[in-house]
């Protein structure tokens, strides 16, 4: 090996390389679990998307889950609620002869 600073080319292909790395560990990470469709959308949108627009979609994701959070516990509450408002009411026995 020798002391002179690489070449652009070098610097270049060492750039890729570690770019590539990238990715694979990526793909890695979120194929495990995902269906061959779901993991070749998230590859494209890893590939086409800049690190910045990505970042954007993934708190635009966030808050449509959180949205989604609240009105479920809204429905959740709601089903608490019916045992006690049904307690409250009376029910009159009538006998038929």
């Amino acid at each position: 090996m020798t002391d002179q600073p690489p070449t652009d080319r070098e610097a270049d292909l060492e750039a890729r390389i570690a770019e590539l790395e990238r990715r694979s560990s990526w793909r890695t990470t979120v194929d495990e679990g995902r269906s061959g469709m779901e993991t070749a959308f998230w590859a494209m949108v890893h590939t086409v998307f800049p690190d910045e627009a990505r970042k954007h979609l993934k708190a635009a994701t966030r808050e449509q889950l959180l949205a989604a959070r609240v009105y479920l516990d809204k429905w959740v509450a709601r089903l608490d609620e019916a045992p006690t408002e049904a307690a409250g009411r009376t029910h009159e026995k009538i006998e038929i002869e």
